[in-house]
């Protein structure tokens, strides 16, 4: 894989970065986190995952799933850098 071909497998699916960035949690309106191996934008404090599908993100509580008992407790702890 050359260099460019690996930089736009990290780009989220035609999704937005600024888009992204603006969008928060409709329960809760607090920011949200891009998980990107999973196309799903996570929100901590509802502790749901809202689903990208062909780079929209669908923000509708309906069809967002709720984190498993794993997920959570991975959210509590910081990003390590």
């Amino acid at each position: 894989m050359t260099e460019a071909e690996d930089a736009a497998e990290r780009q989220p699916r035609g999704v937005d970065r600024r888009l992204l960035e603006i969008l928060v949690c409709p329960v809760t309106k607090t920011s949200l986190i891009y998980d990107e191996g999973r196309q799903e934008l996570i929100s901590r404090a509802a502790r749901l995952a809202y689903p990208i599908r062909d780079g929209i993100p669908i923000m509708l509580v309906d069809e967002a799933r709720p984190l498993n008992d794993a997920e959570k407790a991975r959210l509590k702890t910081p990003p390590s850098s």
